[in-house]
């Protein structure tokens, strides 16, 4: 997920160009095509929410031919053969249809099914970009999810154009 340091993932009218960061951190890593190729190779398949979904129809489809699983109660069509709509027991579709075929399960976006997922104990880690940005208002990342979680520290990364990436292991208790 990526966020303001305030912690919101879109301004109240949805926007996210906010997400462009020129600030420059010198002692940075450089987010190249190379970088990012590898970590879009390590994704097994991505799940979503309908919002999300939309979103990324209207930014420009980012996620080529994997495996994409739209979780919605929406009726709703798409003519892109690696997109299936999925509704129903989330924690038997993550445990037994996702976990039996994929690795690295990557959802994508949206502070409801973030706040889903936590809350059912479906996510082994959270990777936490923060951008160097103040929003003030907007829609939380995290929207109360009503629980304590711990964490453990897994890895930083700061990069060049001032983001820094934080990649948390969930504890299972």
């Amino acid at each position: 997920m990526v966020s303001s340091l305030d912690g919101f993932i879109a301004k109240k009218d949805g926007d996210i160009s906010w997400m462009q960061s020129t600030d420059t951190y010198e002692k940075g890593t450089a987010l190249t095509e190379e970088y990012i190729t590898a970590f879009l190779h390590s994704i097994d398949c991505y799940v979503m929410g309908s919002k999300t979904y939309e979103h990324a129809l209207q930014l420009g489809w980012p996620y080529g031919e994997k495996p994409v699983f739209v979780l919605t109660s929406k009726n709703l069509k798409s003519d892109k053969k690696s997109v299936e709509f999925r509704s129903g027991d989330l924690p038997s579709f993550v445990n037994t249809e996702l976990r039996s075929k994929y690795e690295n399960i990557w959802m994508v976006g949206g502070a409801l099914l973030t706040k889903e997922f936590l809350q059912l104990g479906l996510a082994d880690e959270i990777v936490f970009t923060i951008m160097p940005v103040v929003l003030g208002d907007g829609t939380l990342f995290f929207d109360y999810i009503g629980q304590e979680i711990p964490l453990h520290l897994k890895d930083v990364t700061a990069f060049k154009d001032g983001m820094v990436e934080l990649t948390y292991e969930i504890r299972k208790e």
